[in-house]
């Protein structure tokens, strides 16, 4: 098998993932050490924002990591630092094969395969479906499709169910790869719980951005309406607030607690020792969370979208996606017979292990990579 050079950039922003990251971050930082490991050269752009204190850093994990300027505004920033990497990559030839990540980078596929270089993308969640984008970026994010759809040299999909909805408006087939599930050992830092005066199994949790497609809305609501003295961990926040977060954060609750953006062992510790781990999204791909919390053995609360569904199967509880009050009584459920969702969660661990798999995941993207033949 040869060992080519690649480039990877698009959605995610730095490696290891910094404020601000989601799960393209936590994709990259699981899936490039791992190809780095089987011999292959890989060099990541990561994006610096204005007032950002960005440690810089020649190398993680064997990648090479490079750094460029961007603006500090949803949408454009992705554009415009794909743009300067682009251009890096083509000027300075970095690079054999591209990974784009995000079919919102397929424009620069363009100029990318006019300089010779293999370009492969990898599309996530439908994005124009999402509620943070105005009409115009939802207006680009669909005309991306099309770009997506013919000018990559292969595109694969992380979820069944927007590959189904390309390969029926293309007329095409295109290839699916799923996230892993493996979690290293989590150390036991109590200190974590300390900072924010928490006790194990005495806490729901999220993690992830604060945007109107995770339905962070509804989690709140429906736990205000709880009779318990447990808490509601919210960990991240939006990496560009706006009013939708100002909205989260003005609760009165003082049981809900917001202790930041937070990454690695000490998210996967909240994880690890919350009494119900809950995921109300309206939008996902295939969900990197769900995948930890389902490999850490974490009692799972989640909506019913297909996604969603798609991982857990009948391992975890779901809700009614967007009900308020269906979400409130899984959660009063989860209270009262708790044991019920602890045997889900230990079957759902064994599952996910054999299923999704980052070793795996890593083989089918080399595989991807090196046999990659013009469409």
């Amino acid at each position: 098998m040869e060992n080519l050079r690649i480039a990877a950039f698009g959605g995610f922003r730095s490696i290891p993932p910094k404020a601000g990251g989601a799960g393209a971050d936590k994709f990259a930082v699981e899936l490039y050490p791992r190809i780095v490991k089987k011999g292959w050269q890989v060099v990541a752009y990561c994006r610096i924002y204005p007032g950002d204190k960005l440690e810089k850093a020649d190398n993680y994990a064997g990648i090479t990591l490079r750094y460029f300027k961007t603006i500090n505004k949803a949408g454009f920033d992705s554009f415009f630092h794909s743009f300067k990497a682009t251009f890096d990559v083509i000027v300075h030839n970095r690079a054999d094969v591209i990974h784009l990540l995000s079919g919102a980078n397929s424009i620069w596929a363009i100029f990318l395969r006019l300089a010779g270089k293999r370009v492969i993308v990898s599309q996530f969640a439908m994005d124009w479906k999402r509620a943070k984008w105005p009409w115009y970026g939802k207006l680009f994010y669909r005309f991306s499709n099309y770009i997506t759809a013919y000018l990559p040299n292969k595109v694969v999909f992380d979820n069944v169910f927007t590959r189904e909805y390309f390969e029926k408006k293309f007329k095409k087939k295109y290839g699916f790869i799923p996230y892993g599930s493996e979690v290293p050992d989590v150390p036991e830092n109590l200190d974590v719980l300390r900072r924010f005066d928490l006790t194990p199994g005495e806490y729901f949790l999220f993690v992830g951005r604060f945007i109107p497609d995770k339905g962070l809305h509804l989690l709140i609501e429906a736990f205000q309406n709880l009779e318990t003295d447990k808490k509601l961990v919210l960990v991240g926040g939006d990496p560009n607030p706006g009013n939708y977060e100002s909205m989260i954060r003005s609760t009165n609750d003082k049981r809900v607690i917001f202790p930041g953006f937070m990454y690695g062992d000490d998210t996967n510790f909240l994880i690890k020792n919350a009494f119900v781990y809950v995921q109300p999204s309206l939008i996902e791909g295939l969900s990197p969370v769900i995948l930890t919390v389902m490999g850490l053995g974490t009692p799972l609360v989640c909506s019913d979208i297909v996604e969603n569904l798609f991982i857990t199967g009948e391992n975890s509880f779901h809700f009614r996606s967007g009900d308020v009050r269906d979400l409130q009584r899984v959660l009063e459920f989860a209270l009262k017979d708790y044991a019920i969702l602890q045997q889900k969660a230990i079957l759902g661990r064994e599952d996910v292990k054999q299923r999704f798999n980052w070793d795996l995941v890593s083989d089918q993207y080399i595989e991807f990579f090196t046999k990659n033949k013009v469409s």
